[in-house]
């Protein structure tokens, strides 16, 4: 699927401020593997909220593995996060 990569690409390495539906999020992305699979986590800034994801690259490209959560709701934060 082109378009999670570009979503995914999209995020910046390491910690940064993203906004998302009008909150402001602390996300973290790391990139593992040499680039075969990465993990974000980000936490509502001043509410509860959370999102936290594994991406696995295979031979079928991205492959999203949300963590305790759906997938439309990372799917979502992926879209209409906001970064910078």
């Amino acid at each position: 699927m082109d378009r999670l990569r570009m979503l995914l690409e999209r995020l910046p390495e390491g910690y940064s401020e993203v906004s998302y539906r009008g909150r402001r999020y602390a996300m973290t992305r790391r990139t593992f593997n040499r680039g075969r699979s990465l993990k974000v986590f980000a936490r509502e800034l001043g509410g509860n909220d959370v999102v936290s994801l594994n991406g696995y690259l295979t031979a079928r490209g991205w492959q999203l593995k949300p963590c305790e959560m759906s997938e439309h709701k990372v799917l979502d934060f992926l879209v209409h996060c906001k970064t910078g």
